[in-house]
């Protein structure tokens, strides 16, 4: 039978969905009112940001993505708020830059992905919804003619207003976000788990040459407390 994640917890996923739920009725409220403000004061209009603020969605496909890893895998690195906020605002960025710069939307699409990975790993936000974000961008220009409007209105609302929901939500129910890995402890060295050292860890990393979805802190303490619990069981086996 497969493995079925828990419900309730700290990390189940009825939390993660609540969350979710939470988030993106959030972002989508304070940008709608943000939205209609703004067309009120009749601001960031079409000679200056292309199309203005009246043609473009108050909600964005790439959050729904965003949601999942802030409320369900906080944990993550890829979750975290910087990665969540830059990763998001600057593939959407280049995304826009591709579209208006390449005719064909399939050439413009695959630069602007390709892109937005290099910049986000350089920058240290590398975020999955930030590849649909720039997808979704060098599409909207060049088909919808998508101006920079769109980094202000509908997407640093969107994307702050997730973060601000991630932040708060996550504090509330037990998990401190953004996320901080625990200390490890390590175990005496007169037994066969206190040999093991973080040296150990990265030449076993630098053998795989794999990027793992977390934390090396993380992958530490995670280890140790195997080892801790090894002992255990082999010092109870003994007696």
């Amino acid at each position: 039978m497969a493995f079925l994640p828990a419900a309730g917890g700290r990390l189940g996923w009825a939390r993660g969905a609540i969350g979710a739920l939470i988030g993106i009725a959030v972002a989508g409220v304070l940008t709608r009112l943000i939205e209609q403000s703004i067309a009120q004061a009749g601001v960031f209009g079409p000679s200056l940001f292309g199309t203005g603020v009246a043609g473009l969605p108050w909600l964005v496909a790439p959050l729904g993505a965003a949601a999942v890893l802030v409320f369900a895998v906080p944990a993550s690195p890829l979750a975290q708020p910087w990665p969540v906020i830059g990763g998001n605002m600057i593939s959407a960025a280049v995304g826009l830059a591709a579209g208006h710069w390449i005719a064909e939307p399939w050439l413009a699409a695959s630069l602007g992905v390709g892109c937005a990975i290099a910049l986000m790993a350089l920058a240290r936000c590398l975020h999955p919804p930030g590849g649909a974000c720039a997808l979704l961008c060098a599409l909207g220009a060049g088909a919808n003619g998508w101006g920079w409007s769109f980094l202000l209105m509908p997407l640093a609302p969107n994307v702050l207003a997730l973060a601000a929901s991630g932040w708060l939500y996550n504090k509330l129910t037990g998990h401190p976000w953004p996320h901080h890995s625990a200390p490890a402890r390590a175990l005496p060295r007169d037994t066969w788990a206190g040999t093991y050292d973080i040296a150990d860890l990265d030449a076993v990393l630098a053998e795989w040459d794999e990027v793992l979805d977390i934390d090396r802190e993380d992958l530490d303490a995670l280890f140790r407390a195997l080892e801790r619990r090894v002992q255990a069981r082999w010092e109870s086996a003994r007696r």
